[in-house]
């Protein structure tokens, strides 16, 4: 039973590894595209938005696992003032929480996911979120949590929790999210 399961997990992963997507290139480097500022916001004219291969591959190759669960009713998710991705006061005691379950459990990993709201682009928002989940990730290290044991991804405005346009739904999608991963026995 065990091994056709298996079986069927990694069929699933290289049929949709298989999947063409028509991704536009362009001529920014990644490092470029994270000091962007945001587009719009201030009056500038708003083009189209475009995806790096890179950004594409780093979502793929950190989404979830079969042995990740959501803790969502375990952490509270840490939120950031608009446009900033220093870890707030109010926040240190939902790190502080996460620590402790972490060095207690050392068989657990935790993997940080670092959203934004929708203002800005794509690519700043990525960054952005980059900067958020590290920014957690560094503050848990702080606290005794080993590095190895943290892993960090950006979703930027991708996965967005509410979607009005108000200043409150706004503030609820600038977070880092938390997911446990079952470390292998």
């Amino acid at each position: 039973m065990k091994q056709a399961l298996l079986v069927f997990i990694i069929a699933g992963i290289l049929i949709s590894g298989c999947a063409q997507r028509k991704v536009a290139s362009s001529p920014e480097t990644p490092s470029m595209a994270t000091e962007k500022t945001r587009e719009g916001e201030t009056g500038g004219k708003k083009g189209p938005e475009k995806i790096t291969d890179q950004r594409d591959l780093k979502i793929e190759s950190k989404e979830k696992t079969p042995e990740a669960r959501e803790v969502s009713d375990l952490f509270d998710d840490v939120h950031f003032d608009y446009d900033k991705y220093a870890i707030r006061a109010d926040a240190k005691s939902v790190l502080k929480r996460v620590a402790d379950y972490l060095v207690k459990k050392g068989s657990e990993k935790v993997l940080i996911e670092g959203h934004c709201d929708e203002r800005g682009t794509t690519e700043y928002n990525l960054g952005l979120g980059d900067r958020r989940a590290k920014a957690a990730k560094d503050y848990l290290v702080s606290l005794g949590v080993p590095s190895s044991h943290i892993n960090t991804i950006s979703y930027g405005k991708e996965k967005p929790l509410c979607s009005l346009q108000t200043e409150d739904c706004w503030a609820k999608n600038r977070r880092d999210h938390f997911v446990l991963v079952k470390a292998a026995l």
